[in-house]
This record gives structure tokens, sequence and C-alpha cells, in this order.
């Protein structure tokens, strides 16, 4: 999808931004005509509305946008991303200031997006000029790599299995000049025997896609997302609502990749690794069963206590393998628990770590992104429900409580020498449209992410 910005033009309309309580001044500086059009209408600044103002020749002269007051409760700074949607095709530029400038122009690119692989997409035809002061090519660079994540989401499963997500990685990789390995089928089940054995009952070979990129002697950040590119549940089968959108479950992988896109693109002084186990949990008369053992990476033994809490399993045995290296920062992301939704929702993603200075960088940099993110427990007392009699852990203990952070403490015990260990569990996925976010497959955590990897490593 192309970036609607242009940097050229020299008749762009002005979007004009207003509040309620300005909206009276505001009002005062418009041409007789121009006022009685806006009073006819209705228009009083309420946020989100949208009106054009014709000029003398009938063409748009001026646009008008409601936006919150900056000291309400809750402004959305992603407010602008709604006008791609809502005006004619055509040049515009910001006449006033919106809350932030920057933000508004990135929520403007990613108003814009529209999925069109299978169906004409008549994408909006309004591009804008970027504010004064603001970073074009650094916008830029979060847009396209937040389209790629979307794409990645909103491909169905048939033309998004392991093998086309480890074609997409060697493409990124390719384009950055970053170093590209992949292992698949049986070659796993040695050394990364719970990837295969969620894997192994589906026609298409499960895979850890592995790429490496810059300088060895900057400080080492490894990426680690969940690539099932489709799951059924395995034997604990979903019901078909539950099954209905899991090609949304390589979200972790899509947003892992649009991360390292970000970072390889903007040149970052780390030395990064993105590992990302591709699988589809599929049912077969070779799938893994309830209360199998296998022997992990690590070395511990896991007990299956639920087929369908399958992506903890592949990203133990990714997390072990990026461990071994001692990493700086270890970040991993993955659509794991509906107990995180339940919890949170499906536009506020937790995260867990036992490092206190990153968490309070993570927060802040999910603040000023506007790229919602809320630290959850890793609580210790928790940590016993994986302990079972016949392994050294369970992959899903019994009852219903506390999903979310057993899924994070069972990964946590796969995490020994990193530094610092980030774990997000997202949902990659907008339910319904809001400004800024179309319906669809989402680019969760990867933007706050990048702001914190930047600001340590430009």
């Amino acid at each position: 999808m192309p970036i609607p910005f242009e940097t050229a033009a020299t008749a762009a309309v002005p979007i004009t931004f207003v509040t309620k309580p300005g909206w009276e001044a505001i009002r005062a500086g418009l041409a007789p005509a121009a006022r009685q059009f806006a009073d006819g209408n209705g228009f009083v600044g309420k946020p989100g509305v949208c009106l054009t103002l014709p000029g003398t020749d009938g063409t748009v002269a001026q646009v008008l946008f409601g936006l919150e007051e900056a000291d309400a409760g809750s402004p959305d700074p992603f407010r602008p991303g709604a006008l791609p949607g809502l005006l004619p095709a055509g040049t515009y530029r910001f006449a006033n200031a919106p809350h932030d400038a920057r933000l508004a122009a990135l929520a403007f690119a990613l108003g814009s997006y529209r999925f069109g692989r299978y169906r004409k997409a008549d994408g909006p035809g309004a591009k804008l000029v970027p504010p004064d002061g603001v970073d074009v090519v650094a916008i830029s660079r979060i847009a396209e790599a937040a389209v790629l994540a979307r794409d990645l989401v909103n491909t169905p499963s048939n033309d998004m299995g392991p093998e086309q997500l480890a074609q997409v990685a060697a493409d990124v990789a390719a384009r950055f000049g970053a170093r590209f390995n992949c292992i698949m089928g049986n070659e796993l089940e040695k050394g990364f025997p719970l990837i295969h054995a969620v894997g192994m009952a589906s026609t298409r070979a499960p895979r850890l896609i592995d790429f490496s990129w810059g300088d060895p002697s900057h400080p080492k950040v490894t990426l680690v997302g969940k690539g099932v590119c489709f799951d059924t549940g395995g034997l604990d089968l979903k019901p078909s609502s539950g099954m209905l959108n899991m090609k949304k479950d390589m979200g972790g992988a899509a947003n892992v990749l649009a991360l390292a896109q970000m970072v390889m693109d903007a040149k970052l002084k780390v030395r990064l690794r993105v590992l990302i186990p591709a699988v589809e949990n599929a049912v077969a008369g070779n799938a893994f069963r309830p209360l199998d053992i296998f022997r992990s990476r690590k070395g511990l033994s896991v007990e299956i206590g639920n087929t369908d809490a399958e992506g903890r399993l592949i990203l133990a045995d990714a997390l072990a393998y990026a461990d071994e290296e001692k990493p700086e920062l270890l970040i991993d992301m993955g659509t794991l628990t509906g107990a995180a939704r339940v919890a949170l929702g499906p536009d506020l993603p937790p995260f867990y770590t036992q490092d206190d200075t990153l968490a309070l960088e993570v927060a802040r940099c999910a603040r000023e992104e506007n790229d919602p993110l809320w630290r959850m427990p890793l609580w210790a007392p928790y940590d016993s429900w994986l302990d079972v009699k016949m392994a050294d852990i369970t992959n899903a203990p019994s009852g219903t409580f506390a999903g979310s952070i057993t899924c994070a403490l069972f990964l946590q015990r796969f995490v020994e020498h990193a530094k610092s260990w980030l774990h997000f569990d997202i949902f990659a996925w907008t339910p319904s449209a809001k400004p800024g976010r179309p319906e669809g497959g989402e680019c969760q955590a990867a933007r706050a992410m990048f702001r914190l990897l930047g600001e340590r490593y430009a």
C-alpha cells in the first residue's frame, strides 16, 4: 500500500482542527458563506465529525474536523486517522496543530490502509502534506511496517502457511542484507522437540525461521514471534466459533517482523536476531496428544495439559535457543491467551517482565506512541500451578484462573541468561474499526518497542 504523503503539493486543502470550546473563534474567522454552510450542517466541533466547506467554484476549499479538548479525560491522538475514510480524493494539509502533529500524521497513514489482495479495494484518495517539523521518512518507516504486519495477519491460512511466512521473513532479511536460515520438518525433532511436536501433524512442515543482522560488536537484541499459521486446537479441538479467526494466530510473528523491519531500516546500533517458530496445529493420526510428555530444548520435560496451549510450547523452544546467546534484551510476542482479552480487552495487550526499570520505559513509550500496553505481574505464588507429577512442568494448568499469568510463568522457565526479558500477549486484531485502526489485522506493541529500541540504540 502506498504511504499517502505528498511532499510537493502547492495547493493543498487546509484541514482545520476544532474543539467545541474553540469553535466560536474559528467560526468567526470563516467567510460568511462558509459560516452559514457550517451552521446549516449543525457543525459545532464534535469529536470525529468532518465537514468539507465548498469554495465558490464548488470544489473543497477547507475541511473542519472535530477533536476532543486537549485536557479531556482520554483524548484520542489517532482521531485524525478517520480522515482518509471521510475525505474526497485530493491533497490536504493541517492548517493548525492537532494535539500531536506527529501522531496525527501517522494516524492519517495508518487510517489509509486497505487490504486488497483478494478483491479490489478502493483505497482512500486523500493524501497529506506532512506537517512542518514532522520527519516523513520516520513516519513512513513505521507505517510501512504496520502495513506488513496487517497484511500478514489478514492473509488467510491457505496462502499464509509456514512456508509462505518463511518466505516473507526471507524477503525482509534479504532487503536489509541479513543472514537467513530455516530449519524445517524432521530436522527440528532433535534440537526443537516442542516445535516439532506441535507442527508434525500438518501436511505443511513446521519451521524455525532464523535471521541475524547488524554489527556483532553491538548489543544483542533478540525478537521471538509466535507463528502458528492456523490453530485448530489440535486434539483438544476448538469449536467452530473459536477456530473462525485463527488465521491471526501468527500475529506475534507478524509483529516481530514489523519491528525487525523498523529496526533494520533505521539502522539502529544493535545486533538483531529474529526467531520465528512457524507451525500449523492440525489434527491427524500423528498429532500430539493430551498428557504426552516431551523433552524441551532446555531439557525440561513438558506434559501436555492441553493441545490448544500450543503457542507457549513453540515459543519455549525458541526462547531457550535465543537465551543460549545471553542477549541484552529478549522480546517475545504471541497471540496466546483468551484470558488476556478477558482481563484487558482487544486494544490493551499485557506485557510481563521482572525488570522494573524496563517496565517503566515500556509503559512510557506505549503512551507516547499511542500503542497501548499494560504491565501484568509474574506472580511467583502461581508458579507452583505449573507443577505436575509425571514431568517437570505442564503447558496448561488445571483451572481457569490467571491464564495469561501462568502462560508467562511457563515461558519464564525457559529464560535464564538474558539480561532482560519482555513478554507480550497480544491480540493482533481490531474487531471494530477505530480512527487509524481499520477492522482486521493489527500492529500491536511493535511501535512502542521500536521507540524504546530507538532511544536505547539510536
